[in-house]
């Protein structure tokens, strides 16, 4: 393979830069549809005749899809090359978008889903993977700046542009939309990275390491899909899928690392910076994400919020991410990346306890505060680990340790927000009837019929505000716990050794 600096003469500074905005972009629409389906499960559920509980496969079919193949990104490379691979996943991706636009049952669309997610998960960790190859050693910073800010825009976007979209228009234009985008990615794909391909090797494909990847990644999502719904380990289905899982994950462990040509490099966790790195990435950013399930849900649920201002509150983070940005990509390479990433958690974590003390009476711009001054410490969190754990590894470990990171990332996403939505559902009933033991209905009642109200009327009242209560202080509790897992996080990103010297992360050539 040729040098680095062979690969970065081929590219014209211009082309580089468009380049760069194009995979940008294409990771974008991939993260972003993640959670532009949300907000619109109602509207597609209602369209197809179907309830919404059957409604929120059209998001799990996706996210399984998706972490089933991202971690395959390594051995996808290594066998049809980076570019090519990153093609036709594009023309896969924007395929499948207008298909589940146009279904009609909802078998066909979760099938289309499927489709999609198969074809999404590898763009991710492929555009991360150009990004850094195109780039030279001193650009990437920037490069990688402009990638993570993409990751961070796409969830906040999503339920914005899915909840627009279904009020104003149609649900069908969630999965359109996808269409003119991915046709300008592929055709620039083509014009612009084929120079920076990456040799190929005929590498066997690991059929036992890929079916018990699928295996314990099915049972785990659907546990978690259906648990809410099941009374989870009082069922005795729950506590059968559960087994499977835990089984298949150990089989999958021992079978990946004495494998030769694994599915999945697992033998990138030996680097206790990338190791450190991406527990910290998970178990920071299911945090983060627990918000951005729980608050549109909350203010459409409970506050009289339309989807569209529940998801522009969830952008503020967005909009202070982008205007830190710059800030964080100059200080890499300065600044102890270790100091950037804890410092950035822990002002996460304060900002997730500020928000545990939300009351039901609170106004817009009250909410407004927290998500926006925790979007500044976004990019010193995200940009500066990413350059910790890819630099951690071996350049020819790069793109199977991006796939491995992005997986984590996309399980710690579907994880949290099962957690979140059960932990909150619990907490509710417990805030309930605690508020029903406190409460002195005499006193609530003698005022209400001095105000005119019916029996009915003030039994309907009383029992409106306990529910509303309830659901503030469930939301707080989960806000809590957040905090605490977000401080860990800020802990445990110190276990990486001190990076000595600049950190190169240089793609896998």
């Amino acid at each position: 393979m040729s040098g680095g600096d062979d690969i970065f003469s081929r590219l014209s500074p211009r082309t580089r830069t468009l380049a760069g905005l194009v995979l940008a972009m294409s990771n974008f629409m991939v993260v972003l549809d993640l959670t532009i389906a949300n907000v619109s499960v109602p509207h597609i559920a209602g369209n197809l005749g179907i309830s919404p509980d059957q409604g929120t496969w059209i998001i799990t079919s996706y996210a399984v899809a998706e972490a089933i193949c991202v971690p395959l990104t390594g051995w996808l490379a290594q066998r049809f090359g980076v570019v090519k691979m990153f093609i036709w996943a594009m023309i896969g991706f924007g395929l499948f978008s207008v298909l589940c636009g146009l279904s009609m049952t909802l078998g066909m669309i979760v099938a289309c889903r499927i489709g999609q997610g198969l074809c999404g998960g590898p763009i991710m960790p492929m555009s991360q993977t150009l990004m850094m190859r195109i780039f030279p050693p001193e650009q990437r910073p920037k490069a990688m700046g402009l990638w993570a800010m993409t990751t961070l825009l796409g969830p906040a976007m999503g339920p914005i542009v899915g909840g627009y979209i279904s009020d104003n228009w149609s649900w069908h234009w969630i999965f359109f939309i996808n269409l003119p985008i991915a046709v300008m990615c592929v055709l620039s794909a083509m014009a612009m990275l084929r120079p920076v391909e990456t040799e190929t090797a005929n590498v066997p494909i690991d059929k036992v390491g890929l079916f018990l990847l699928i295996f314990w990644i099915g049972c785990l999502q659907v546990m978690l899909d259906i648990g809410r719904d099941h009374d989870w380990f009082g069922d005795p289905l729950i506590v059968v899928l559960a087994i499977l899982a835990g089984i298949g994950f150990i089989v999958f462990i021992i079978w990946e690392l004495t494998e030769e040509h694994p599915v999945v490099d697992l033998r990138v966790f030996r680097h206790v910076g990338y190791t450190s790195g991406v527990f910290t990435l998970a178990l920071a950013f299911g945090a983060y994400f627990s918000g951005i399930v729980i608050i549109p849900q909350w203010l459409q649920m409970s506050m009289g919020y339309t989807a569209t201002w529940a998801g522009i509150l969830t952008a503020f983070t967005a909009m202070a991410a982008v205007m830190a940005a710059p800030l964080s990509a100059r200080l890499i390479g300065k600044v102890d990346p270790r100091i950037m990433i804890s410092g950035a958690v822990f002002w996460l974590g304060l900002m997730t306890l500020w928000r545990a003390h939300w009351t039901s009476g609170i106004d817009f711009w009250s909410m407004a505060a927290p998500q926006f001054i925790q979007g500044f410490a976004m990019p010193f969190f995200m940009i500066p680990l990413t350059t910790l754990t890819l630099g951690s590894v071996l350049p020819s470990e790069t793109a199977s340790a991006a796939g491995l990171q992005n997986f984590l990332r996309t399980m710690a996403i579907a994880i949290a927000t099962s957690l979140t939505l059960t932990g909150w559902s619990d907490a509710q009933r417990v805030s309930r009837n605690d508020l029903a033991e406190v409460l002195q209905p005499a006193d609530a009642q003698a005022a209400l019929q001095g105000a005119g109200f019916s029996t009915e009327q003030i039994r309907q009242t009383i029992s409106n505000m306990v529910e509303q209560e309830a659901i503030v202080i469930a939301v707080d509790h989960i806000f809590f716990i957040s905090a605490v897992v977000m401080f860990i996080g800020a802990l445990l990103v110190w276990l990486a050794p001190r990076p000595s010297g600049p950190v190169d992360t240089s793609a896998a050539h």
